[in-house]
């Protein structure tokens, strides 16, 4: 609740259990390379042996010793462990050590190796090809320069060499600078216009008074402000800046400007107090989205023109966006079912159709909605045979899977499931529905739902929607009058089934309770002698959770899309996203300002469709949950001080 990233890797599904010696070995190993000290760390691997993670024991070993150069041993250990997890890592890191020391061939022949690499590792082996004058890196670094906004370090000197090609020119660095302010990265900016030449470069102090100051900016300025690029550029990252505290503030000033700048730079800015007013469900937002013309649009802005337009009923802004938009962004599903329904609204039902068949099936919020838009039940797929004892014993025998439980047993969920994700590489549906059970034989019920989840043509959806605590869960939710489903829906998305699964931010247990939301309601339902040690008891979790469930209702129309929304950012947000008319329950949730809780509340939905199917034998209608929210009122809340 309230805004968090949940910790999966800090937690428990089972007791920490040392079984042998080898286990308090290779604790010992790992924190003595933690600490860097090597005489404690060979004597405790001496110790570990045949552990199953003594591979990882091998893998501290040369990274302690990386600097004495012993490549041989390194070269011999990756050739060992070809294609493991601590193989690809272990590469990763000498990639590292190469690069920062130009040992440039060497990056080049390790980096094809890389089965995952990451960005980082991608830049390292371009400063490489650059060091033998491979000019196609330029291309690359093109690349570079319009997506990373924030590149890390390897990646400066590949953009640099970009730079110094003239491939870029002034505009690029503008454009680049200017996505940057949107992105509230103003240090980067700084940087990126850095790449400017003297004579074209802003003054660093009006630069950041414009990013910092931004109102008192406008009100000093020049008055031949306007006479060169830089003085119209910093008046429009003011406007950004202003327009991030208050997009009708921004509006009027630029109102003010408007006649001073010119057409690409005024639409810049009307597009950026566009998409902080969308964010706020202002109005004004769509017809400031007109004002912004056909200048280029972020990724964001451009969803939040939609979102906008969605809110207003707008379906002709909603189709022409969503055509306008780059094709990636295009074929995510939200994109393609919004724009099918504006085909709708259209009376294109023909075109609608096609699309809503593109995503129709994907067991997801609008593959659920693109089915009932064709008119199909939203049911689990027909069950899987259940892993045969051949598929059973090659899960059971598989080393990734066997490290992980492993690392897991140890309270290492973190390096546990990183082994477990890459255990799964390549896996066909057999293998991965062995290896769910696996996991759900060993009740760590996370990792079997989301292995469970990525199978393609043979489903077992009583693994992808698992519903353990079953004693526990439904009687508490009858007993607080609610649906079961959609408790189990929210669990699922809130905590995945893992007893002691800790948030950043605090929210602890099965229903990820806040402690001031646990300590509340345990005040109001009369839980005496509660203490928040007793959070992560199972019994106590739910029986707080489902209580709270109960009373965000109550005071929120009854409506659990508005609940859910409320069960993640707090009930005054939910209250506040509500519209001044009537709102479909898909737009509600679509237009929700905040991303985590927005692809939170379609999950839950979503969830508790497949939930209700499996626990009732029968189909569920993901609409008929959505409803309709009611419009904005200012009554008060039932309960003034629920958290």
């Amino acid at each position: 609740m309230k805004f968090r990233v949940l910790l999966l890797g800090l937690s428990l599904a089972f007791p920490v259990i040392a079984q042998d010696s080898r286990d308090a070995a290779f604790l010992a190993a790992r924190d003595a390379f933690r600490n860097g000290d090597r005489n404690k760390f060979e004597r405790a691997a001496s110790q570990v042996g045949s552990h199953d993670l003594a591979l990882y024991v091998e893998n501290y070993r040369l990274r302690m010793w990386m600097d004495q150069g012993d490549f041989a041993a390194i070269r011999d250990f990756l050739e060992r462990n070809d294609k493991t997890y601590v193989a690809e890592k272990l590469r990763a890191d000498w990639i590292r050590w190469l690069g920062k020391r130009s040992t440039w061939n060497e990056v080049e022949k390790e980096y094809p190796r890389l089965l995952a690499p990451e960005p980082e590792l991608t830049c390292w082996q371009q400063q490489a090809r650059l060091a033998r004058d491979d000019r196609t890196v330029l291309d690359e670094a093109e690349k570079l320069w319009l997506t990373m906004l924030e590149p890390p370090e390897p990646c400066r000197p590949v953009i640099d060499a970009a730079v110094a090609s003239q491939r870029l020119n002034v505009d690029d660095v503008w454009n680049r600078a200017r996505r940057q302010v949107e992105g509230n990265r103003p240090a980067w900016a700084k940087t990126t216009l850095n790449y400017l030449p003297d004579s074209q470069a802003p003054d660093a102090k009006a630069l950041d008074n414009a990013l910092n100051n931004a109102m008192s900016y406008l009100v000093r300025q020049p008055a031949n402000w306007y006479t060169t690029r830089p003085g119209r550029e910093l008046a429009t990252f003011a406007i950004q800046r202003i327009a991030t505290n208050d997009p009708r503030v921004a509006a009027d000033e630029l109102e003010k400007l408007k006649s001073k700048l010119q057409d690409n730079e005024k639409q810049w800015a009307w597009g950026q107090i566009a998409l902080q007013a969308a964010k706020r469900h202002m109005p004004e937002a769509v017809a400031w989205y007109a004002n912004a013309g056909k200048t280029a649009l972020s990724d964001e802005a451009s969803q939040w023109k939609v979102r906008a337009a969605l809110r207003a009923q707008e379906w002709g802004v909603v189709h022409k966006t969503i055509e306008a938009m780059p094709p990636t962004l295009a074929q995510q599903p939200e994109w393609i079912y919004w724009l099918g329904r504006a085909h709708r609204a259209g009376g294109r039902s023909t075109d609608a159709n096609a699309l809503f068949e593109k995503i129709a099936g994907q067991a997801n919020f609008y593959g659920n909605l693109a089915d009932e838009e064709l008119g199909r039940s939203i049911t689990p797929p027909a069950k899987a045979n259940p892993p045969t004892a051949e598929e059973q014993l090659a899960a059971r025998n598989n080393p990734g899977l066997k490290r992980a439980l492993t690392f897991i047993r140890l309270d290492m969920r973190t390096e546990g499931v990183r082994e477990w994700n890459w255990a799964l590489r390549g896996m066909d549906d057999r293998s991965l529905l062995a290896a769910a059970d696996l996991a759900k034989r060993n009740q760590i019920w996370d990792r079997a739902i989301n292995t469970a989840d990525k199978t393609k043509s043979e489903h077992d959806y009583t693994l992808r929607f698992l519903a353990p605590y079953g004693d526990q869960v439904r009687p508490a939710a009858q007993n607080q009058s609610l649906d079961d489903a959609w408790v189990y829906g929210l669990m699922r998305q809130e905590s995945r089934f893992i007893t002691n699964a800790k948030s950043n931010v605090g929210a602890s247990g099965l229903m990820q309770l806040m402690p001031a939301t646990a300590k509340w309601v345990a005040k109001k339902i009369g839980l005496r002698n509660y203490n928040h040690s007793q959070v992560n008891d199972t019994e106590t979790n739910v029986l707080l959770g489902t209580s709270y469930m109960r009373l965000v209702m109550e005071n929120l129309d009854n409506h659990p899309v508005l609940a859910s929304a409320a069960y993640n950012a707090g009930p005054g947000r939910a209250k506040k996203w509500r519209a001044d008319r009537p709102l479909e329950g898909a737009i509600y949730a679509e237009t929700i300002p905040f991303s985590e809780t927005r692809d939170y509340v379609k999950k839950v939905m979503s969830n508790a469709v497949y939930y209700s199917a499996l626990f009732n034998g029968k189909p569920d209608s993901l609409k008929a949950r959505l409803g309709t929210i009611g419009p904005k009122t200012s009554d008060a809340m039932k309960d003034a001080d629920l958290p």
